[in-house]
C-alpha cells in the first residue's frame, strides 16, 4: 500500500472550508502548487549567542531546497537554545537542562498543531540534540534529525587548541601559571568559528549516538560545520526526508531497544559524554522502551574504549571525520560482534550494511584496532556506593586512569567549591564532592569547566 505523503497537511489544506487556512498561507508565499504538495517542517535551533548553532540557517536553507527538490513543500520553524559553555559558572546554567524539554515541547506542539507530514530537525548543541530527538519520538512522524557538525580546532604557538585548552587554562591563570595576556591570546583564536566543542564531549557524543541508533543518517554528522560538503550533507537530508516519507517510516520503526544498545555501545566504545545517559534514558522513555543505567554498566563492560578522542584522548571530531567517521566506529562494533546489525536506519537500510560499506583513511590512529584498544573495557561506568546508592556515572574515557584515593572535599553548592578553587585551598589529589547539583536541586545539573 502507498503511504498519503499528505497524510496530515490535507486537513489543513484540502477542500473549500480550509479557504481561509490557504488565504493566510498564500499570503506569506505559499501557493496551490505548494499547498498540493507534503508539507515539511525544518525545525532548527539558530541562535546567535554561540557558535553551536550560529549556522543552522544556512543548513535550513539547504534542506529546504533538498525538499523542494524531491517534491514537498518546507515550511521554517525555529525554536531556542542555551549555551552550557557560555552559561556555566553563572546562574543562567540553572536553564540548561530545562531548556531541552522546552525545545521538546515547542517543536511538538508546532509540528502538531500544523500538521506537518513530516520533518526534518537540525541541531547543533548539548541540550538541543536530545531535545530535538525527543520531539521527534513525541510526533512519531516520518522524521530526520541532522547535527550542524563540530568546530575546527585553533592554533596557538604552533600547537593546536580548543575551547577545552581555555577551561584548563582559567585554572592555570587562577594558579600564577599564565598572564593574563596569554589567556586572552588563547581565547581569540580557540574557537575559530561555527560549530560544537570539537571534542568528545555532549554534543559529539549524542550526534554520534543517534547517528548509530539510526535517526541521523550514516556519514553526515561528523562532516564539521564550516566544511562545504556540510551543504551537500543537508541539501541531502532535504531529499532524504521525502524518502522516508514515501516509505511512512516513523521513529518508533527506527528507536527500538535494539537501536537503544546500539547507540550505547557507540557512547562507551567512544569514551563519550556521562550526559549520554541522561539523554538516551529520556528518548527511550519517549519511545516506552525500557532502558535503565545497569543497561550502560552491561553494555560498557563488554565494550572496548577504541576512539582516542578529547577530553581524555588526543584527537577531536574532525580527525574522526577524516579517519572514516561513525561509519567506522559500527565496522569496529561490527567485528566485536557487538552491533545489533538489523537495527533499521533512516535510508531504509539496516546499521549493518553500513558497517559493512565503511571505509577506513590508511594510518588513521583515531579509532583504534580491536587488538589494540585504549582499555579493554568502555568508557563508562554506574557506580553504587555510600555516596551514591542509587548510582552515579563516572566517564573512564582517554588515557585516564582507572582508581583515585584522595581526601573527599564536601561542598554545598558550584559557588562554594569554585571559591574554594580560586583562593588555593584545593589540592592535588583532593575529591571535590558538591551537594545539591541534580537535575532538581541546581535546578538544571549545571557544570563548570572553568
Amino acid at each position: 500500500m502507498n503511504f498519503d505523503l499528505k497524510h496530515r497537511s490535507r486537513a489543513l489544506t484540502d477542500g473549500p472550508e480550509r479557504a481561509p487556512a490557504r488565504a493566510y498561507l498564500k499570503g506569506i508565499g505559499f501557493d496551490d502548487e505548494a499547498l498540493a504538495k507534503p508539507i515539511i517542517a525544518v525545525a532548527n535551533t539558530w541562535i546567535e549567542t554561540m557558535p553551536c548553532n550560529f549556522h543552522l540557517r544556512a543548513l535550513a536553507a539547504k534542506v529546504k531546497e533538498g525538499i523542494r527538490a524531491a517534491g514537498g513543500t518546507p515550511m521554517e520553524l525555529n525554536t531556542i537554545a542555551i549555551s552550557d559553555g557560555i552559561t556555566m559558572g553563572t546562574p543562567g546554567m540553572r536553564a540548561s537542562l530545562v531548556s531541552r524539554e522546552l525545545i521538546a515541547d515547542s517543536i511538538e506542539i508546532v509540528c502538531d498543531a500544523h500538521m506537518f507530514d513530516a520533518v526534518v530537525a537540525i541541531s547543533g548543541c548539548d541540550k538541543t540534540i536530545p531535545g530535538t530527538v525527543m520531539a521527534l519520538c513525541r510526533l512519531d512522524v516520518p522524521s530526520v534529525m541532522l547535527y550542524g557538525g563540530s568546530i575546527l580546532p585553533g592554533h596557538f604557538h604552533g600547537q593546536r587548541v580548543t575551547i577545552q585548552e581555555v577551561f584548563e587554562a582559567v585554572g592555570a591563570r587562577a594558579a600564577g601559571r599564565i598572564s593574563d595576556t596569554e589567556l586572552t591570546e588563547l581565547e581569540d583564536v580557540a574557537s575559530p568559528g561555527a560549530g560544537a566543542c570539537g571534542g568528545q564531549f555532549t554534543a559529539n557524543t549524542m550526534a554520534m549516538a543517534f547517528e548509530v541508533l539510526g535517526i541521523s543518517p550514516p556519514g553526515f554528522s561528523l562532516v564539521p560545520a564550516t566544511n562545504a560538503h556540510k551543504a551537500d550533507v543537508a541539501l541531502e537530508t532535504g531529499r532524504l526526508v521525502m524518502d522516508v516519507l514515501a516509505r511512512g517510516q516513523r521513529p518508533s520503526d527506527i528507536i527500538t531497544r535494539e537501536a537503544l544498545e546500539n547507540a550505547i555501545a557507540a557512547i562507551a566504545c567512544s569514551g563519550g559524554s556521562t550526559n549520554g545517559v541522561l539523554h538516551l534514558l529520556a528518548v527511550a522513555k519517549e519511545t516506552g522502551v525500557e532502558l535503565s543505567i545497569d543497561d550502560f554498566d552491561r553494555i560498557s563492560e563488554r565494550t572496548p574504549l577504541l576512539c582516542d578522542l578529547k577530553p581524555g584522548g588526543e584527537y577531536v571530531a574532525p580527525d574522526l571525520y577524516q579517519a572514516g567517521g561513525v561509519p567506522l566506529v559500527l565496522k569496529r562494533l561490527t567485528q566485536a560482534g557487538l552491533l545489533n546489525e538489523g537495527a533499521q536506519t533512516v535510508t531504509g537500510r539496516t546499521v549493518g550494511q553500513h558497517a559493512d560499506e565503511a571505509a577506513e583513511r590508511a594510518g588513521q590512529r583515531v579509532v583504534r584496532p580491536l587488538d589494540d584498544p585504549l582499555k579493554p573495557t568502555g568508557g563508562l561506568a554506574i557506580l553504587r556506593g555510600n555516596l551514591a546508592p542509587e548510582g552515579c556515572v563516572v566517564k573512564l574515557a582517554g588515557h585516564e586512569r582507572l582508581h583515585h584515593e584522595g581526601p573527599a572535599r564536601v561542598f554545598e553548592s558550584e559557588e562554594d567549591a569554585m571559591q574554594a578553587v580560586t583562593a588555593g585551598r584545593i589540592e592535588a589529589g583532593d575529591v571535590l564532592v558538591i551537594r545539591n547539583e541534580g537535575p532538581a536541586g541546581g535546578p538544571g545539573m549545571r557544570e563548570m569547566l572553568a
